[in-house]
């Protein structure tokens, strides 16, 4: 088992970064252009020679050059000489290449069951009653065994409980018909932007992430972000998705020797803007609690201060890139980071922070005990691959060449509430057809304002189902596929429950 420390950034000394506090969680922090994309790859290449495998959302589109092996220029070359790391060999990385729109890399989906209404309300930007309103429609649905799939099932689902409020107010609470309304505009919104491509099967296996190639390097998750990046709420909502499902699916493990995955999530602020309390409760204990599945989480933004502090006293590992000092709120960044640090007696560490350079930072990693290692200023080592994105050519020659080519990019549109909604609503129809083509008895008196009388109700008959009603309500809306179990996760359940 290779559990060699990392070698990150020298100084001085050199840094070294241990693979058994690895899973202890990091941040990486600085302003635009200072150098945290070159230190996302440092630290996601030498996971990855450890047989570590890494996903990282490449926001910026120059990422994929982790997969071919890097050239020396005069500046890298400079660097190298400067930090007297010849002999210095290039080399590219295994990747899977990911995108929700499936242009870029393997579709990646999940379902909105999945999801639950808990991030859907985030990802829709729900008031708080509204945000009510939709978990009373999963309530609904999962009561009465309609598993949600996809955006069409929830259109369904909201449609019909709009249009029985009245009904559902007495055991499930009020159902504000302008909520539903509310709801609706947000997933059509979200529809014409594409993202309702999120959505749907064959949905995400986490597993696929864990993968390690034939010589035993673990395969770098790269997913196309540049595109998502315009929906920043569905950037941020997906990515906590995971997190949540890798803490909920992966097993106990306590310490190892080195992490089974590491997930850096970058634009980190995004995950923490204008999230409400319960949430932010959820994505503190996920960042707590994750660590014992073998899991660590680095988060890469621009100032410390954008992670809250319940988030911030779980990251034990540090690259501080330089920050400016322009206005107040840059002023006090720069102090509340210089004071996340074990002191230094020979740094002023506030000082330095602004004075740093490209590719340099102030580092803190914990040491062999758990203990934050003393700050040290050194510059960052330069990846062994590209820097840089590849050709389209060769990301399209990656994709094709994957194991996992062909899974993801068919997809599947199993039965659910909408198909089974479509199957009641077109034999309700049929009943409908055949009783008016029925003949008129014998005995009565005929005219135009004639009509006939009802049939008694068979003995015994129960009066319509749910499912007929549903059907009945939206069979001018719904159109076809086997249901399954009804499942949620961490944040995907209604009140943060187990899996059934």
């Amino acid at each position: 088992m290779n559990t060699e420390s990392l070698l990150i950034a020298k100084g001085t000394e050199e840094i070294r970064l241990l693979p058994r506090m690895a899973n202890r969680h990091g941040l990486i922090t600085g302003a635009t252009g200072t150098g945290k994309t070159v230190s996302l790859q440092v630290l996601a290449e030498n996971f990855s020679r450890i047989g570590v495998p890494v996903f990282m959302a490449d926001v910026k589109g120059d990422l994929s050059g982790v997969s071919r092996p890097g050239t020396e220029t005069p500046k890298i070359g400079e660097r190298l000489d400067k930090l007297g790391l010849r002999p210095f060999e290039f080399a590219g990385k295994p990747v899977v290449f990911w995108d929700i729109f499936g242009d870029q890399g393997h579709p990646v989906r999940t379902t909105i069951s999945d999801m639950g209404p808990l991030l859907l309300s985030r990802l829709f930007n729900l008031s708080e009653t509204q945000s009510g309103v939709l978990s009373l429609v999963f309530k609904v649905a999962d009561d009465n065994g309609l598993l949600l799939l996809d955006s069409k099932d929830l259109r369904a689902m909201l449609q019909y409980c709009g249009d029985h409020a009245d009904d559902f107010q007495t055991e499930y609470g009020r159902i504000s018909p302008a909520s539903i309304g509310a709801i609706q505009r947000s997933l059509l919104d979200l529809e014409t932007q594409g993202g309702d491509r999120l959505f749907g099967e064959p949905a995400l296996n986490l597993a696929d992430f864990i993968q390690t190639d034939s010589q035993g390097r673990g395969v770098i998750n790269i997913l196309a972000a540049d595109r998502l990046m315009l929906q920043p709420k569905t950037y941020a909502t997906f990515l906590l998705w995971m997190l949540a499902e890798l803490y909920e699916n992966m097993p106990e493990v306590g310490d190892l020797e080195k992490p089974k995955l590491v997930f850096f999530f970058d634009e980190a602020h995004l995950l923490f803007t204008d999230a409400p309390a319960v949430l932010l409760q959820k994505i503190e204990q996920i960042v707590r609690l994750i660590r014992s599945k073998g899991v660590g989480v680095y988060f890469v933004t621009q100032n410390p201060l954008d992670v809250p502090d319940i988030a911030l006293g779980q990251l034990g590992n540090r690259i501080q890139h330089a920050l400016r000092a322009f206005t107040p709120r840059d002023q006090k960044a720069v102090r509340a980071a210089a004071t996340t640090f074990r002191a230094n007696p020979k740094l002023d560490v506030e000082k330095t922070i602004t004075e740093l350079g490209v590719g340099e930072a102030l580092v803190s990693f914990l040491d062999e005990k758990g203990r934050p290692g003393i700050v040290e200023r050194a510059f960052i080592l330069p990846p062994r691959s590209q820097i840089g994105p590849i050709s389209a050519d060769e990301r399209r020659r990656i994709i094709g060449s994957s194991v996992l080519y062909g899974h993801y990019e068919r997809q599947i549109d199993r039965e659910s509430a909408y198909e089974h909604l479509k199957e009641k609503a077109r034999q309700a129809e049929e009943a409908a057809a055949r009783a008016a083509r029925s003949p008129i008895p014998t005995g009565y008196p005929q005219g135009p304002s004639y009509e006939p009388p009802r049939a008694p109700r068979p003995v015994g008959r129960p009066r319509d189902t749910f499912v007929e009603s549903v059907g009945k309500s939206v069979a001018r809306s719904l159109a076809t596929s086997a249901g399954r179990q009804i499942i949620r996760g961490l944040l995907g359940s209604i009140l943060g429950g187990q899996r059934r």
